[in-house]
């Protein structure tokens, strides 16, 4: 699945006067399910409510890309009409369900993977169910069909709790090992559970990663800790366009408080 202020002038006051933090979407799993009881972690959508949404953004003339793509085009300037869309965790059913619908709709995303966990499952859910996890073989035809591959760590474990030595293995370490998979450097991070601190979030930044994406930063909010809204089974038209203008009330809200 899944604080202090971040003082580098680049990742927070820079981005933060340029304009308002992109809207990104996190998803983890694309899966059938009936019960509720299956999702206990509110982690899965099914391919039918994925496709909806995907038409949802779509006909708001919305397109969802990788972050690093949106990152890029914004500070282009030809970044309006873009979203980001994320996919934490590198389930199998993200290769299976997912892309094709991706696809299909003329969407790209990010994948953030463990390379310390190639081929298991999904064991730092305590209540289940076990969800495969992508082999290195299957990442590898994801980036080959244009996802964008991140890193989630190595293991998924609270960076904020790890000391320092484990702290540089799950960031630097995972990063190697995702280029030796792929053969490119991966560009952006997600911390597991959301979880960070300063402490972490610089750690992030220098371990080479151009971004790093959190869930809701709150004050460390800057390009190594990205805000993202959670999408869920039951995001439906109504609760999509909520979800999106509380986006927008708290980046009007943010760029108010670091206005000179």
């Amino acid at each position: 699945m899944s604080a202090d202020t971040d003082t580098a002038p680049a990742a927070v006051t820079g981005p933060a006067r340029r304009g308002a933090f992109p809207w990104v979407l996190m998803y983890h799993s694309v899966a059938e399910f009936t019960d509720p009881a299956e999702d206990p972690y509110g982690i899965t959508v099914t391919p039918r409510a994925l496709e909806a949404q995907l038409l949802w953004l779509r006909a708001r003339k919305l397109r969802g890309v990788g972050v690093g793509e949106l990152l890029r085009a914004r500070s282009a300037g030809h970044g309006r009409g873009l979203v980001g869309l994320t996919f934490d965790d590198g389930y199998t059913d993200f290769l299976t369900r997912a892309l094709p619908l991706l696809r299909r709709h003329g969407c790209t995303a990010t994948l953030f993977v463990l390379p310390g966990r190639l081929g298991v499952d999904n064991v730092w859910d305590p209540l289940g169910p076990r969800k495969p996890l992508l082999t290195a073989e299957q990442i590898r035809e994801a980036a080959a069909e244009g996802a964008e591959i991140g890193s989630h760590g190595l293991l998924h474990q609270d960076l904020t709790t790890a000391p320092g030595d484990v702290l540089q293995q799950e960031l630097r370490g995972s990063r190697d090992l995702l280029r030796e998979l792929t053969g490119t450097l991966p560009e952006g991070f997600c911390y597991p559970y959301g979880h960070l601190d300063a402490r972490v979030t610089d750690a992030a930044r220098a371990a080479g990663y151009d971004y790093a994406c959190a869930i809701a930063p709150g004050r460390l909010t800057g390009r190594h800790a990205l805000p993202r809204t959670h999408v869920s089974q039951a995001d439906g038209p109504v609760r999509l366009r909520v979800k999106q203008l509380r986006h927008q009330v708290r980046e009007l809200r943010r760029r108010v408080r670091v206005l000179p």
